[in-house]
């Protein structure tokens, strides 16, 4: 269905003959034309749901079951900006695994990074205690060797090395990567068919030098 929408266009075979003919030319769907949603849409928790995939579930079964028909997955590959969507849904453990075996070989279990561990202080504000180092932030092994110090309000507190920060592995930086691919957007079914109407009328060319019709225009190879 997705390609259905899409303009064509009408480019010259080469070498080119003169006069030009009709069968110089050879008509394609434009590919390239692609349509991104406008992320702003995702501040706004009435357009769309939020959805967890689960191992082994595929993008047409999702269409399906929000849908109605497989043939709107393309809607969510263009909602959720997916470049590769055979990639990007989890993957199984099993597979997984062996991505990870053959990604990285003996060297799975070898740091790939060091990550921030959350530390709050005794110091509140408003009853809340205060976080002096957010969690998952990426740093060197300096910072991870070395003594974490923060001010607690009336003293100063020294956090030991190794205890402000973690070894991330390989095996561990690809679990995480996996899970990240797990919530994905659902525009709601209210808004599937204006978003469909937009994605139709973007898609239509405007007048210029190329222009044959507004799902039509001229190029060369």
């Amino acid at each position: 269905m997705y390609f259905s929408l899409l303009p064509s266009i009408q480019y010259d075979k080469k070498p080119i003959s003169y006069p030009f003919s009709e069968s110089d030319y050879i008509i394609a769907t434009n590919f390239f034309r692609r349509y991104q949603i406008n992320p702003d849409i995702f501040g706004y928790a009435t357009f769309y749901d939020t959805y967890t995939v689960q191992d082994g579930v595929k993008i047409e079964e999702i269409a399906q079951n929000y849908y109605g028909s497989v043939l709107y997955d393309w809607i969510i590959i263009l909602t959720n900006n997916l470049i590769n969507p055979a990639f990007a849904f989890p993957l199984d453990s099993y597979t997984l695994n062996k991505f990870i075996e053959e990604k990285y070989g003996s060297e799975a279990y070898n740091i790939h990074h060091y990550e921030t561990i959350e530390i709050k202080s005794t110091q509140k504000i408003d009853n809340i205690p205060i976080t002096v180092l957010e969690g998952g932030k990426i740093v060197d092994s300096n910072f991870h060797t070395n003594t974490f110090t923060y001010w607690n309000g009336s003293e100063y507190i020294n956090v030991n090395p190794g205890s402000a920060s973690k070894a991330i592995t390989n095996y561990d930086y690809e679990i995480q990567e996996n899970e990240k691919k797990r919530e994905v957007y659902i525009l709601k079914q209210g808004f599937s068919n204006r978003f469909i109407e937009e994605f139709k009328r973007n898609s239509l060319y405007s007048d210029s030098g190329s222009f044959i019709s507004k799902r039509l225009k001229q190029t060369r190879i």
